[in-house]
């Protein structure tokens, strides 16, 4: 975003209001105009200083009005970023990456099958091995739903009820994300790429109903999965099942503020007590 802000405007000299609230107006207008799409980083405090010739503390309260409009959120060490409240899943990857800028990553994710964070991961761990990300240590947690268990959900549509077919075809499709995982991220301690690498996959007996992804324990997209019936073929036959619809559903987007009492930093909060919960009682390890 720093290369060129041109899309940004400059201040008014005969405007009457503070520079602050300037500054603020024009990047409130860039994002409502969705020149600074959802997730996108703004530029940064001395980029925007230097753009208008103000101090930093003036940008500072310029991102303090946003952050209070809930337009943006802000991270120490990365920056501001637009709120991506609503956004799909392929859109996680920005801020994936801006994860492993810090030195010290931590990724928790529960949900299904984890597909959406494999695919999220693997441009993010080629620039690690490319040598343009250069964490110190990356920690990655998986809690997905046991399908060899009898499920709530999915289930065949004809009884409304747990089938083990139904539950071979969802064990297929979680082992693939779960593996693809757990290969793609040991294999950067396997090299030596990345001097710290732990990641494990646990499992439980409940039906995954929702997705969450905690990062660096300071940001959490959450979103539901939607339940439908849908016909698949499960052994060479055409069959309706309740399936669980987990691709491009909305995630909401929730932050930790300098306020310890905001609404992102509560919820934050509250998901990783939940995710550490039933990581350590119900939870098992998964056998690749």
């Amino acid at each position: 975003m720093t290369e060129n802000l041109d899309f940004l405007g400059q201040l008014d000299p005969d405007d009457p209001k503070q520079a602050s609230q300037q500054i603020a107006n024009k990047l409130r207008a860039a994002i409502l105009t969705r020149r600074l799409q959802p997730g996108d980083r703004l530029p940064s405090q001395p980029d925007l200083a230097a753009r208008y010739g103000v101090a930093r503390e003036t940008v500072k309260r310029a991102l303090e009005l946003l952050r209070a409009e809930r337009l943006i959120v802000t991270r120490q060490g990365s920056g501001a970023f637009v709120r991506a409240q609503t956004q799909r899943a392929v859109e996680l990857r920005p801020h994936i990456e801006a994860a492993f800028e810090r030195p010290h990553v931590a990724i928790d994710f529960a949900g299904f099958s984890g597909e959406t964070l494999r695919d999220a991961l693997s441009e993010v761990l080629d620039k690690v091995r490319a040598g343009y990300l250069t964490p110190e240590s990356i920690a990655v947690r998986v809690l997905i739903s046991d399908m060899t268990a009898p499920m709530a959900l999915p289930a065949r549509a004809e009884t409304q009820s747990d089938d083990p077919a139904v539950r071979e075809r969802a064990e297929r499709i979680t082992r693939r994300a779960a593996d693809g995982i757990l290969d793609q991220v040991g294999e950067l301690g396997d090299l030596g790429l990345v001097p710290s690498v732990t990641v494990e996959v646990r499992m439980h007996r409940a039906s995954p109903l929702f997705k969450l992804y905690v990062l660096n324990r300071e940001e959490v997209f959450y979103g539901f999965y939607p339940v439908m019936e849908r016909t698949v073929s499960i052994k060479g036959e055409p069959m309706a099942i309740y399936d669980l619809m987990g691709k491009d559903v909305p995630l909401f987007h929730y932050a930790v503020a300098d306020d310890d009492a905001s609404h992102g930093t509560q919820f934050v909060e509250a998901s990783r007590q939940w995710f550490d919960s039933v990581w350590s009682t119900i939870a098992y390890r998964y056998e690749a």
